[in-house]
């Protein structure tokens, strides 16, 4: 088993940061899902969250400024492991134009009513849909502070 921990930026739209996977990855080729990767050995999952954001995309966040949506158990069957991914979110205020894309054809903002409809990888067909729509996905995005 593997662990893994990813990022979902939320900005003030609602909208939520996503990455299109080339065809080089192992896992999830050609596939939209979150910035993030394998922990290393002994690292905590919240601090290997910031890193890998920052390495994908650099974004620099402080552990502090991620709050944890779950922990999912996802079957990877490129690899035929079944393994563990630690999913955290943060809002922000950045577009596009902030978001250096260092892994994949692109990482950009996706409308949440049209993500489900991409050719999502496995942890991101786990992860993302109960996350869209949910109070955290609100509050993240400023919405719940407007009604």
């Amino acid at each position: 088993m593997t662990e893994f921990a990813a990022v979902i930026l939320v900005d003030p739209r609602g909208w939520v940061l996503l990455q299109e996977r080339d065809e080089h990855p192992r896992i999830a080729p050609e596939k939209w899902s979150f910035c993030g990767g394998h922990l290393d050995p002994g690292e905590d999952p919240l601090t290997g969250a910031a890193r890998e954001l920052e390495e994908e995309t650099e974004v620099r966040l402080s552990p502090a400024d991620l709050e944890l949506v779950a922990v999912h158990d996802v079957h990877h069957p490129e690899t035929g492991t079944d393994d563990k991914l630690h999913l955290y979110a943060a809002g922000v205020a950045l577009t596009d134009a902030d978001i250096v894309c260092h892994e994949g054809r692109q990482i950009v903002f996706v409308d949440p009513v049209e993500a489900p409809d991409l050719d999502l990888s496995d942890s991101a067909l786990i992860g993302l849909p109960p996350f869209l729509g949910s109070a955290q996905h609100a509050e993240l995005s400023g919405s719940a502070r407007l009604r």
